[in-house]
C-alpha cells in the first residue's frame, strides 16, 4: 500500500507484468480515472510551456497554438478538429523536429482516424510555405497525391496553421479552450 497525503490507495502486487494477476489488473484499471485527470493536467502543462520563448516567431508557440484553435472554433469546426488545432504543435518541447508526430500520438485514440493523419502530416504540408527558403523541398507534400485527407490536411494549415503568427489577433487565453479539454478527453478512447 501506498500513502498519497491522508489518501491509502494499494498498489498492484507484481514488480514485473509476468506476475501480476487479474486482481492486480482489476487494481490498476480502477485507478484509470485519477490517471485521466493527471493526463489533461499534463497536457495543458505542456501547452503552457509552448509560452516560453518565441523561437525565432512573431508569436510564442502557445498563442500560435490558440489562434490556430481559435480559428477553427470561429469556422465552426468540431470539438474534435479544435482539440486538434490546439494542440497540434504540442511535441515542439520534445522533438521539434518530429513534433507533428508526437501530437499526433498524443490525439490518436480520441480523434477521428482523418484528424490524426492531419495533425501526424502538418509540418510537410507547412513546408509548402518556407521550406523553399531554407533548401527544403516545398512540393514534399505532392508525396501524398491520391491520399484521402490530403485536402484535410492542406486545408487545415491553409486556414488555421499557416496564418496564426500575428501579433494583432485577439487571442484568447488557455483557459478560454480549458473546459473543452477537460470534457473531450473525459470520454475513455476504446482501446486499439
Amino acid at each position: 500500500m501506498t500513502t498519497i497525503g491522508d489518501r491509502t490507495a494499494r498498489s498492484a502486487s507484481f514488480t514485473r507484468m509476468d506476475e501480476g494477476t487479474a486482481e492486480d489488473w482489476a487494481l490498476i484499471m480502477a485507478a484509470d480515472p485519477a490517471w485521466r485527470q493527471t493526463f489533461v493536467g499534463n497536457l495543458l502543462a505542456q501547452l503552457r510551456l509552448l509560452g516560453t520563448g518565441n523561437g525565432g516567431f512573431a508569436v510564442d508557440r502557445l498563442t500560435h497554438s490558440l489562434q490556430t484553435a481559435h480559428r477553427a472554433e470561429l469556422d465552426g469546426r468540431d470539438d474534435a478538429y479544435v482539440v486538434c488545432a490546439l494542440v497540434h504543435d504540442i511535441g515542439d518541447i520534445l522533438g521539434p523536429q518530429n513534433h507533428a508526430e508526437i501530437a499526433a500520438a498524443v490525439l490518436k485514440p480520441w480523434v477521428p482516424e482523418a484528424y490524426h493523419w492531419m495533425v501526424a502530416q502538418h509540418g510537410v504540408f507547412q513546408g509548402y510555405y518556407f521550406w523553399h527558403y531554407i533548401g527544403e523541398d516545398r512540393h514534399s507534400r505532392d508525396a501524398f497525391i491520391g491520399h484521402p485527407h490530403l485536402d484535410l490536411a492542406e486545408e487545415f494549415v491553409r486556414l488555421y496553421d499557416m496564418p496564426s503568427f500575428d501579433p494583432t489577433y485577439a487571442t484568447p487565453l488557455l483557459e478560454h479552450f480549458e473546459p473543452l479539454v477537460h470534457s473531450f478527453f473525459a470520454e475513455c478512447p476504446a482501446p486499439d
